[in-house]
């Protein structure tokens, strides 16, 4: 057989992809290797540690709370046909396409003083533009799911609920579990909502923002440089977990 020049050619386009997001990473923490100074001051800083544990508990709250209400809604638009359901699943995208420093003004405008300044403001700001990757991971999940297999369970007894929970759940599970983590790792990387909502309590993600306009790069690098280690790692793990869990 002849080589193969056509899936060599679209590997080298993709690569282009690839050493584009791969060569920033490299050349901050690279740069970053050369100042080990900075990074230990920072890891030091009450303020930045706080920010980080902030970021952490904000960004984990929101991936639970669109799992609880993403993964029904997912399982209603994968199993169910109506009027409207159309519309519905285009407003589960729109938050994709909303300038999130708008979606701030929005949220602030609907809840007021409520959410200003607090964790539920974050929470609140996270959520609303990382939920569509639960809810459309988790559609996509049971329709992978043959839903003859939940009638085979309900003839056997098994009611509805049931049916849910030890069959359409567990095959769906894998794809549930990868929108869970592009949710967490959307909300822990918003900016711009939170920004309008919550300067205070602060997120590493804002924190990294205020000391860039304050003290300049040197400053807000090693806190970029944790943030990156720190996200990269937990998302690395979970997709390590998954994919164990899938074999």
């Amino acid at each position: 057989m002849g080589r193969d020049y056509t899936t060599a050619f679209f590997a080298l386009l993709g690569s282009f992809l690839v050493l584009y997001i791969v060569l920033p990473i490299f050349v901050i923490f690279l740069k970053q290797a050369f100042d080990m100074e900075m990074v230990f001051k920072t890891l030091h800083d009450p303020l930045v540690l706080e920010s980080l544990r902030n970021s952490l508990f904000t960004s984990t709250a929101t991936m639970v709370i669109s799992l609880f209400f993403g993964v029904p809604l997912g399982y209603v638009l994968a199993r169910m046909d109506f009027i409207g359901k159309s519309a519905v699943q285009a407003v589960v995208d729109v938050p994709i396409v909303i300038p999130h420093s708008v979606v701030g003004i929005m949220l602030l405008v609907t809840f007021s003083n409520r959410i200003l300044d607090s964790y539920l403001g974050i929470i609140m700001a996270m959520l609303f533009v990382s939920a569509p990757f639960t809810i459309n991971a988790a559609r996509d999940g049971f329709l992978s799911v043959d839903e003859k297999l939940e009638y085979v369970a309900r003839t056997l007894g098994a009611s509805k609920l049931r049916a849910f929970f030890t069959v359409s759940l567990p095959l769906a599970l894998p794809s549930i579990f990868s929108g869970a983590i592009m949710t967490w790792a959307r909300a822990i990387s918003e900016v711009g909502a939170i920004l309008i909502i919550a300067y205070y309590p602060k997120t590493a993600q804002v924190l990294v923002m205020e000391y860039f306009n304050n003290y300049g790069l040197r400053a807000s690098r090693p806190i970029s440089v944790i943030l990156i280690g720190m996200s990269l790692t937990i998302f690395v793990l979970l997709r390590w977990i998954i994919g164990r869990k899938g074999q």
